[in-house]
């Protein structure tokens, strides 16, 4: 849908999707606005040839585009400040703006079709728009745009499980296992249990788990004395895994298999699972313990 219209004075508009920022609308013109929608500010100066050859094509893209964004232009050599605010070192610069935060920058003339792109991931729909931005902002290694913007997603679209799956992955990868954890306990115990959610939950419940335990050699001498403490079996699984001893876990986590489904959830099959499809169908070790998981439970 088009956005309204924003507050500016009648002078300001360039075409009615296009406007002229200065200092004293910038934050109504752009910040404000972004949260109805996408934002493009082209970062740019009458010094520079390269900015006159994108500045009509980019107002030829907001007529295309119908006002599904706005187009507003930014002056550096009159808005200094403005452009030192956003990091901007060279024109032309196009930063798109969604909800009141940078979202993605294209520096320089690039083709129209780079400029689609990303207008088309916004205009798909707040959810899958900021989930596919925050996955290329990951990818690109803006780790805290990364996440804001998953988190929104995540909040706007509660049933779409990819977007916390990735966003608990880009939390583990990020070293904050801990947070990655707590957002796929927090999901409805129905979501818990998609295959896809449930396997990561297994992944970094074990990466968690390897992490905090005791050395192996205290969990022998545990288990030597109580074979019957599952937590102690899941530690040391967790631990042999850490060390690349895959047969080692998968005999422990078929043992928490067999013994209780009700273990934390059914976290012994769960986890073998989960391990099945790291090594993939054909490892001997998925076919072994594949046949004696499924020999067990039936």
């Amino acid at each position: 849908m088009p956005l309204p219209k924003p507050d500016t004075s009648p002078e300001m508009t360039l075409s009615p999707h296009v406007f002229d920022a200065n200092a004293e609308n910038f934050n109504r013109l752009v910040l404000e606005n972004s949260h109805k929608g996408p934002v493009l500010v082209h970062f740019w100066t009458p010094k520079a040839g390269p900015c006159f050859i994108l500045m009509p094509r980019l107002v030829k893209l907001a007529a295309e585009y119908g006002g599904k964004f706005l187009l507003v232009m930014l002056n550096t050599d009159d808005l200094p400040e403005l452009a030192r605010r956003f990091s901007v070192n060279s024109v032309p610069t196009v930063k798109f703006f969604w909800r009141g935060e940078v979202a993605h920058t294209i520096h320089g003339a690039d083709p129209d079709s780079s400029f689609r792109e990303v207008l088309d991931r916004f205009i798909a729909g707040d959810a899958n728009r900021a989930h596919a931005l925050g996955v290329a902002a990951w990818q690109a290694g803006n780790i805290q745009q990364a996440r804001m913007l998953l988190a929104n997603a995540a909040m706007a679209e509660p049933g779409n499980l990819a977007i916390p799956r990735d966003l608990a992955k880009l939390l583990w990868a990020e070293g904050d296992g801990e947070q990655a954890l707590k957002l796929l306990n927090s999901l409805p115990p129905d979501a818990r249990g998609e295959p896809e959610i449930a396997r990561l939950h297994a992944h970094l419940t074990l990466a968690e788990t390897a992490r905090l335990a005791p050395p192996l050699a205290e969990l022998d001498a545990l288990l030597a004395q109580h074979p019957e403490d599952l937590a102690a079996q899941f530690q040391r699984a967790a631990r042999l895994l850490a060390t690349d001893d895959f047969a080692g876990a998968m005999k422990a986590l078929l043992h928490i298999a067999r013994t209780d489904r009700n273990f934390r959830h059914d976290i012994g099959r769960l986890s073998l699972l989960a391990l099945f499809d790291l090594l993939g169908s054909a490892h001997p070790l998925t076919r072994q313990y594949r046949q004696a998981l499924s020999e067990s439970l039936h």
